[in-house]
């Protein structure tokens, strides 16, 4: 199939056909033409999918089709809301780059970063608003963004904002939207609180479903390599090294990792940066800028952080320390595999980290390889211990393989808000 039998006009296929795009992914395919019927959609796809380009596209294709307004009324017609600074960015970009042809006006809006020059780009009328729950309020709380005119309202990652806790804020921004808008929901898994925001959201919606849920894509060769905690910066770096890898994710579970390890890798020779929370929007931005370059070869994040990371051809992700929540172990290794392409995917497992290997498997539905390398097989005689989890999601403390049934619990909502939000996103 191609794009010209999609039913989108000539300006969005130009703008199409200058990324180098000939054929749309399956869930381009599917959601296109139902969103083109002006149908509200529960969109459930992988990252990597083409899922940005899915609404993006036919959303421009009804706003072109639809009556024009005087951009002058501050009337917002399309809200795109993201649960990360970064995803927001980069949804932005995207939109910025298919209405390339169009005369229609865009801007993302999150925290981290002064209010008032956002304040200033809504006034002169904005079109389409891409932004996080948090920084909304916050305009909304000012008067400074109207929504009472919207006419299309996309909820993109919603599992994960409802992960981050931000239920409450999606029902306020709800308040302040009409209720005859188009709505569309993607996420990359299901379950009860989706059901339930899909159940308040949507009307009469078409399922749309590309890939089993939870599936990790078969575009990804996964393996375990089985080593000891201690040995893990030297392995990483080995691999590194011997590979030849210009371009490798790094994941781990804290802020404080992750600067730590930057250092030990950058005293290896091996250039890389960390990107987190705690690091000002500005430099989380320079640090994806300089990544996605080549200027460095190794960007070490948290999961948070992690959330809008779109390379299309990201050759390696590594898991340096496992989640603790077995999904995100397929948002993490989603970043490579994408849009076709080949990735790969390591994870460095540690005795420590047994549990959450099985939980992980269990929930992919498949056992993933395991490599014992030469030179870096793990010590018999370690035994396993708790694993401190410090500020990552989901509590203080984890019990181990050997003596917990805490295993991977759902975490309360307030206590994962509180963790991961931080600042106003």
């Amino acid at each position: 199939m191609s794009f010209n039998n999609l039913g989108l006009s000539a300006p969005i296929l130009k703008a199409i056909k200058d990324t180098g795009y000939t054929e749309p992914t399956p869930i381009q395919a599917r959601a296109i033409p139902i969103i083109l019927s002006k149908k509200d959609i529960l969109a459930g796809a992988q990252t990597g999918t083409g899922k940005t380009a899915a609404f993006t596209l036919p959303l421009l294709q009804l706003l072109t089709q639809a009556k024009h307004q005087d951009r002058k009324s501050h009337h917002v017609r399309a809200l795109i809301l993201t649960p990360t600074r970064e995803l927001a960015s980069q949804v932005q970009e995207n939109v910025e780059i298919y209405a390339k042809y169009l005369p229609y006006k865009s801007c993302v809006i999150f925290g981290g970063v002064k209010i008032n020059p956002q304040i200033i780009k809504l006034r002169k009328g904005i079109d389409i608003v891409v932004a996080t729950p948090g920084r909304l309020i916050d305009h909304l709380s000012q008067k400074t963004i109207n929504l009472s005119k919207l006419e299309f309202l996309i909820l993109d990652e919603a599992d994960r904002m409802l992960d981050m806790g931000f239920i409450n804020d999606i029902k306020k921004i709800l308040l302040k939207v009409p209720n005859d808008k188009q709505t569309l929901l993607f996420s990359a898994t299901y379950s009860n609180e989706i059901k339930k925001l899909s159940d308040q959201l949507l009307n009469k919606p078409e399922l749309i479903e590309v890939a089993r849920t939870n599936a990790s894509s078969e575009q990804i060769k996964q393996a375990v390599y089985h080593v000891d905690k201690v040995r893990k910066r030297e392995l990483l770096t080995h691999l590194i090294n011997e590979g030849k890898w210009k371009q490798v994710l790094v994941f781990t579970r804290t802020k404080h990792g992750a600067n730590r390890l930057c250092s030990q890798l950058d005293k290896d020779g091996i250039s890389s940066v960390a990107i987190h929370g705690n690091k000002s929007q500005n430099a989380r931005t320079k640090a994806l800028a300089d990544f996605k370059k080549g200027n460095i070869r190794v960007l070490v994040a948290t999961d948070i952080a992690a959330r809008g990371i779109d390379i299309d051809q990201l050759p390696h992700v590594v898991n340096y320390e496992l989640p603790n929540v077995s999904e995100d172990y397929v948002h993490r290794i989603g970043r490579t595999g994408r849009a076709g392409n080949v990735g790969e995917a390591i994870s460095l497992v540690c005795i420590d980290e047994h549990e959450y290997l099985s939980n992980i498997e269990k929930l992919i539905k498949k056992d993933i390889a395991k490599v014992w390398l030469a030179g870096f097989k793990p010590d018999p005689s370690i035994q396993a211990e708790e694993i401190n989890l410090g500020g990552a999601r989901g509590g203080n403390r984890s019990k181990n393989s050997r003596g917990s049934n805490s295993r991977n619990r759902p975490r309360n909502r307030s206590s994962r808000a509180n963790s991961s939000r931080g600042s106003r996103t």
